[in-house]
């Protein structure tokens, strides 16, 4: 026994080492410079990349828009999303509970009673029994056959403890703790994850209301200008001022711009039907909050996480490093299946014919057994199970180091299209700039009529293109800027320090 409990301390397999964190890496071949303020409008101000800048989980406020910080803790509350990954990580919990349970000795507790009828016709000298149990002698005539007792009621009471215990020689169960334990990290990290993509798309679809919001302002502007210029030369044609065919450019330039406004209304509706959803409400229920860019504030100062700190931060590759982990325990499960089994047998009780004297003297009974079990031919079974474990681990591991290098060329992207996204807003200012200063310049040339109508429309139609391509300027900087926090993590290691958040994954 002692030699048993000796080798339970030991557990056979590979024991899980941490991968380490890439070694001189960054997130890009040249680095990325701050961006200058580039103009007074929306998304306009300049941004600074501090290094080492800690995530606060709550990173959305740095838009400072109430609506956005209330509409995203209403998601957290009612989105279901986030009940189905807290349910999961408690799953998998109980789960590990339940496997932990293996380790302690099973104890079991029963009592039966048998009460039966024996048979009387025993014939010659049988001895017959009393309802007690008890024997008693037949009466036997000499000159005539045997005869027979009648049926007895014979009672028999048992009550015993049986205890089973199987030592885990070669951690067989404590590989089998470490996987499922790994499993349940993997389903915290998910939640984790659950949060960011939820308060992301909460983000996202905030700044889409806003850019539809702005780009509906802007052709129904076009609309009304159009309607407007429609009438005026309908009025000069009746005066023969102007040519039908100036009349016929202008109706044409309006249906162009009525044609741009449904497939806008329609976008616009089904962002706000996807706000009600992540809002955890029916398409039916609005939510009140409002998005636009007025109420937006371009975060300034950006996060920029250490490249080595990143593997930490990021849940997506904690959760495949927890994957290995627990392909790394199933190589051990495997390697102890195919390794002697041990298992002590106890039972404690008593036995009488009737109650009270179950364990009384003769009654109590005990044994104990114990042995192991090693199987000697099973077809290979075992061992092709090992060699698929290890397989497993191979592809966890690959499947780890290719999450990763994802991680990285996210960040390394998201850094990019910050960058790019303050050129394209300043070549977009710039043009919008310049076009409405043409257009003024246009449709003063046309009152004195030094030039057509049909130019005065291309200057016009090149105005309000170039206001439609700021707008969407305006938003793609937002959107890649709320992109950076998540691609650095969303935060998650401080969610636990925010009030009224729901309670951390540790701690569950």
């Amino acid at each position: 026994m002692g030699v048993i409990y000796a080798l339970s301390a030991c557990a056979v397999g590979p024991d899980f080492k941490k991968p380490v964190a890439p070694i001189s890496a960054s997130y890009t071949v040249a680095p990325i410079s701050d961006i200058k303020k580039i103009s007074d409008i929306d998304s306009g101000a300049a941004q600074r990349f501090i290094e080492g800048k800690d995530i606060e989980f709550e990173w959305w406020r740095q838009f400072e828009c109430p609506q956005l910080n209330s509409l995203v803790q209403r998601a957290f509350k009612a989105n279901p999303t986030v009940t189905a990954a807290q349910a999961n990580l408690k799953q998998a919990m109980e789960l590990v509970y339940a496997q932990q349970g293996y380790f302690f000795p099973t104890v079991g507790a029963g009592y039966n009673v048998q009460r039966q009828l024996l048979a009387g016709n025993m014939g010659g000298n049988s001895p017959g029994i009393q309802g007690n149990g008890s024997v008693i002698s037949t009466y036997q005539n000499p000159s005539g056959p045997a005869p027979y007792n009648g049926g007895v009621i014979y009672n028999m009471h048992t009550a015993q403890v049986t205890v089973g215990y199987t030592p885990d020689v070669f951690g067989a169960n404590r590989r089998a703790v470490e996987s499922l334990d790994a499993q349940a990290r993997v389903a915290q990290f998910q939640m984790e994850a659950t949060y960011i993509t939820l308060a992301s798309n909460v983000v996202a679809a905030a700044i889409q209301e806003a850019s539809v919001r702005a780009q509906l302002a802007a052709t129904r502007q076009l609309i009304k200008d159009n309607e407007k210029a429609l009438e005026i030369l309908q009025t000069q044609f009746k005066s023969g001022f102007v040519m039908r065919m100036d009349v016929a450019a202008q109706e044409s330039a309006l249906a162009q711009a009525r044609q741009a406004l449904p497939p806008l209304e329609k976008q616009f509706e089904q962002t706000r039907d996807l706000i009600r959803m992540l809002a955890g409400n029916m398409p039916g229920t609005d939510v009140s909050e409002v998005f636009e860019f007025k109420d937006l504030h371009l975060p300034e100062d950006l996060p920029a996480s250490l490249p080595s700190k990143l593997i930490e931060q990021r849940p997506d590759v904690r959760a495949a490093e927890e994957q290995m982990r627990s392909a790394n325990a199933q190589v051990g499960s495997a390697v102890a299946a195919r390794l002697p089994q041990f298992s002590i047998t106890g039972a404690w009780g008593g036995t009488a014919t009737e109650f009270n004297q179950m364990f009384a003297t003769g009654g109590p009974f005990w044994s104990l057994i114990t042995g192991f079990t090693q199987t000697v031919f099973d077809g290979n079974t075992l061992k092709h199970r090992q060699l698929s474990a290890e397989q497993g681990l191979i592809q966890a591991a690959e499947q780890y180091r290719s999450t990763v290098l994802t991680a990285y060329q996210n960040v390394a992207d998201t850094l990019h299209a910050i960058e790019s996204d303050a050129d394209a807003l300043k070549a977009a200012s710039d043009a919008e700039a310049a076009a409405k200063i043409t257009l003024d310049l246009t449709r003063q040339q046309e009152t004195i009529g030094f030039v057509n109508y049909q130019t005065y429309l291309a200057a016009e139609m090149a105005y309000q293109q170039s206001r439609l391509a700021l707008i969407q300027a305006q938003a793609s900087r937002f959107g890649d800027t709320a992109a950076l926090y998540q691609a650095l993590g969303g935060g998650w290691w401080n969610r636990d320090k925010v009030a009224g958040t729901a309670t951390s994954a540790s701690a569950q």
